[in-house]
């Protein structure tokens, strides 16, 4: 036993170093983990979950260099233009709107839209683990009447009420491509909130017509339920390599359970024949033509989701409250409509009916209480002649 004491008692004074008279704690540093090592393990992230698949097409390639070289070129001929020098400085340089939208959708264009739907967690919701850059520029408008057209970007608020009819869809398409439009509520299911509704889905649509195309699920309004706030609606544009027939039915009617669907589970069924290029999306939230579509349409009791505030905790009366205003305290046991009283019937009583009432204090703090008032009355003279508190209310 006494060897083995000695034996721990040895082991102690070896891990315990000392250094310029110094005792060092902790473990050596050979025996310790760096601290990458500790990040590491802190933000370990398990890839078979958090690995994102790129489903898209691939990016086209480019040569940095003639880029950068191209970039740098242009920059120097506008410098070099007086001209332009000229107009900017009299604040008359115009820039060509639909050339910037075309150079910013041939560059970076994609990739902002792929952040902004990052942002607002479209792959996410749509096809978990997976994701693509929208390559192709998506139009879509719904037509308001009078000429005007209201277009849909990135996120942008399109009331129920301006989304009735089916928008006009238009992109860039050559004549021998099929193509596949799918338009799904990701946040407007009543019953399950990991399904979808589908709005708007048309198959097979030769070039940019689709009117042409196969209609698989007639176009359904907007319908976001009072109280859940905003609603994503997204419109995905799939190119496909051939003809498709879809096993689906043909759906023409508003049945909810019908419109029930998944984009994921559709996609891994058809991702040998379809690939998502385009990408267009809204929100929207309810307004007074929801509840007529629940009425009239759905033929259903329109569902109303309310926040419940319960009443604000009072803890029991003490005998002899510290620290605490003495009227504070006691209008928290008092009924809120007899201070509301209190409060309106001192304001009547300096109102006559055939004089203007009196100017208010210019200085409403410089002029003195009673010394014999007490404090607590004191502070609430103060707020009464500021206007603050519960003056405010009557």
């Amino acid at each position: 036993m006494n060897s083995i004491r000695f034996l721990c008692r040895l082991n102690n004074i070896q891990l315990q170093q000392i250094r310029l008279g110094h005792r060092i704690r902790g473990k050596a540093p050979i025996y310790c983990r760096t601290i990458k090592e500790r990040i590491d393990e802190l933000n370990y992230k398990d890839e078979l979950y958090t690995a994102r698949i790129d489903i898209g097409f691939p990016t086209e390639k480019k040569n940095a260099l003639s880029a950068r070289e191209d970039r740098i070129a242009k920059a120097q001929k506008a410098k070099s233009d007086k001209n332009l020098e000229k107009l900017a400085r009299n604040l008359q340089l115009e820039i060509n709107m639909e050339q910037s939208r075309k150079d910013w959708l041939q560059s970076l264009g994609p990739l902002h839209k792929k952040q902004i739907a990052d942002h607002y967690a479209i792959y996410e919701h749509l096809y978990g683990e997976g994701f693509f850059i929208p390559h192709l520029d998506l139009e879509v408008f719904y037509d308001l009447g009078d000429g005007n057209c209201l277009p849909v970007y990135y996120g942008n608020v399109v009331k129920p009420a301006e989304a009735l009819q089916s928008p006009i869809v238009s992109y860039e398409s050559d004549g021998n491509s099929l193509w596949t439009l799918v338009l799904t509520n990701l946040d407007g299911h009543l019953k399950d909130n990991e399904k979808e509704y589908v709005h708007w889905m048309v198959s097979n649509i030769p070039s940019n017509c689709i009117e042409k195309g196969d209609v698989i699920f007639d176009y359904l309004r907007p319908f976001p339920v009072k109280g859940t706030g905003y609603h994503r609606y997204v419109f995905v544009l799939y190119k496909q390599d051939g003809q498709l027939k879809y096993d689906l039915p043909k759906v023409t009617s508003t049945s909810l359970e019908d419109r029930t669907f998944q984009t994921r589970e559709w996609y891994k069924k058809y991702q040998d024949n379809i690939t998502p290029i385009g990408l267009a999306f809204f929100q929207s939230d309810w307004d007074k033509t929801v509840r007529d579509f629940f009425h009239t349409t759905l033929n259903m009791k329109e569902p109303v989701y309310e926040y419940d505030f319960p009443e604000p905790y009072i803890r029991p009366q003490e005998w002899f409250p510290r620290r605490k205003p003495f009227n504070v305290y006691m209008d928290k046991y008092r009924d809120p409509k007899q201070i509301n009283k209190e409060y309106l019937l001192r304001k009547l009583k300096n109102e006559h009916p055939f004089r203007s009432p009196e100017p208010p204090l210019k200085f409403p703090n410089a002029h003195p209480f009673p010394k014999t008032m007490p404090s607590w009355l004191k502070v609430q003279e103060q707020k009464i002649r500021l206007k603050w508190g519960r003056i405010n209310d009557v």
